[in-house]
């Protein structure tokens, strides 16, 4: 099974910016889409942002102009750089495959005066 271990939350001031990383135990982001996911307190996990295996990247509209997703397939390693942090975007961050069924701890990121 592959795992996946999130890493770069933080606390964060409105309008600031984080790098989220997600390492991955193997090299799968040629054959899967990826994406990142998150769970804000008292919701139901969300997706967030995904790049395919053809590299295509799509996202959700809130965080559109101010997340972007990519990937390094050297190192098996997935990135989620989000700029202009609002509070709404409060949550524990994921990533997975897409279809995964296995997911990790996340990475907390709070965004926050």
């Amino acid at each position: 099974q592959v795992q996946f271990v999130e890493s770069g939350g933080g606390l964060v001031q409105p309008g600031g910016s984080l790098r989220l990383s997600c390492a991955a135990s193997g090299s799968i982001f040629s054959i899967y889409a990826m994406g990142w996911y998150r769970q804000a307190p008292g919701k139901q996990r969300e997706w967030v942002a995904s790049i395919t295996n053809g590299g295509s990247t799509y996202y959700k509209d809130s965080v559109k102009g101010r997340f972007t997703i990519s990937r390094d397939s050297a190192k098996n390693t997935m990135y989620l750089q989000m700029n202009s942090l609002k509070p709404e975007d409060t949550a524990v961050y994921y990533c997975n495959r897409d279809g995964g069924a296995i997911w990790g701890q996340g990475t907390q990121v709070t965004v926050s005066s």
